[in-house]
């Protein structure tokens, strides 16, 4: 496995505690502001700079631009210019040697909590779930508008992603509903993802394997991780308890997945790919800007993940 962290394009402290810890690699996140034009190659290579002169090499885009992305899942009047803009992002990844993008298919309603402040071990924070407090945003979609709007996505990006040697990986939905108020969802299912990932035939279209997502599908982990072993891109490594229903994030030692056992799986399944800690709890003496994201509970999450790897896969 490629030991990863999730970093903003703007340095900040989760970059020093990475590279303390061992991280050499990224999934960045690319500036969302009026400032980077994402069609200008030089304002690419300024980000990228500013992370390898860090000592951090970018591997993964993560998430697809949400101005992009969003009309491209709404399927919206800009879906076919921001489609352009997504074929000339594979160009430049090509460029850099940024071989992934990991994207979901949630439309109008992205990742969702209802609550960020559950109490877990020691008075940590977690984020958690719960239908019964989930108020609907007004916004509407089916299913069938979206599987026609991810068809019509993929068919008109994987003949570029084959050319410049970029692999999409697709997220699940999380939660993995049906629908929240009049937003329906589809990436909810092994089956679903399956099928999504079938749309077209190539070695360039895979999946994010998200433990947790997959676990609260009610999806066997020990059943579709070898299914899926050689469409798996990118592991996020999380944890969590409850159901798709009702559930909260954990410490990564503390839910429902036994994580070294997971991760003797992959091993055993042949897949080496990057993987990165996901979703984490805010700790004694922080402040929380962006739930599930915070500085000393990644420190923590990659301690825990770094040895576990190099437990099973030997030293890095």
């Amino acid at each position: 496995m490629i030991l990863t962290d999730y970093f903003k394009s703007e340095q900040d402290l989760t970059w020093d505690y990475a590279k303390q810890c061992g991280v050499n690699h990224g999934v960045i996140r690319l500036p969302e502001d009026k400032e980077f034009d994402i069609t200008d190659f030089s304002h690419w290579k300024d980000v990228y700079k500013r992370f390898t002169d860090f000592g951090l090499k970018p591997l993964i885009i993560e998430p697809m631009p949400n101005e992009l992305h969003d009309h491209i899942k709404a399927g919206d009047e800009k879906r076919d210019e921001c489609i352009e803009k997504v074929i000339k992002m594979l160009e430049y990844m090509n460029e850099l040697d940024i071989g992934t993008i990991c994207f979901n298919w949630m439309a109008h309603v992205g990742w969702t909590r209802t609550n960020t402040s559950i109490k877990e071990r020691g008075n940590a924070l977690v984020t958690g779930f719960d239908i019964k407090d989930y108020v609907p945003t007004g916004e509407k979609i089916t299913a069938d508008e979206l599987w026609a709007n991810y068809e019509y996505f993929i068919k008109a990006v994987i003949p570029y992603a084959e050319k410049y040697n970029v692999k999409l990986a697709l997220h699940p939905d999380d939660p993995p509903l049906l629908k929240l108020g009049d937003v329906e969802r589809i990436m909810i299912s092994f089956d679903n993802i399956n099928k999504a990932i079938n749309i077209v035939n190539s070695d360039n279209l895979g999946v994010t394997m998200c433990q947790a997502c997959y676990l609260m599908m009610g999806e066997d982990l020990y059943d579709v991780i070898p299914r899926f072993k050689d469409k798996i891109f990118f592991v996020h490594f999380r944890n969590v308890a409850g159901d798709k229903y009702k559930f909260n994030e954990t410490f990564h030692d503390n839910g429902l997945i036994n994580m070294a056992d997971i991760m003797r799986l992959y091993k055993d399944c042949g897949i080496s790919v990057p993987v990165r800690v996901d979703h984490v709890p805010l700790m004694a003496g922080e402040s929380q800007e962006t739930a599930g994201y915070t500085a000393l509970g990644r420190l923590y999450a990659i301690g825990y993940l770094k040895g576990i790897i190099e437990s099973i896969y030997g030293r890095m």
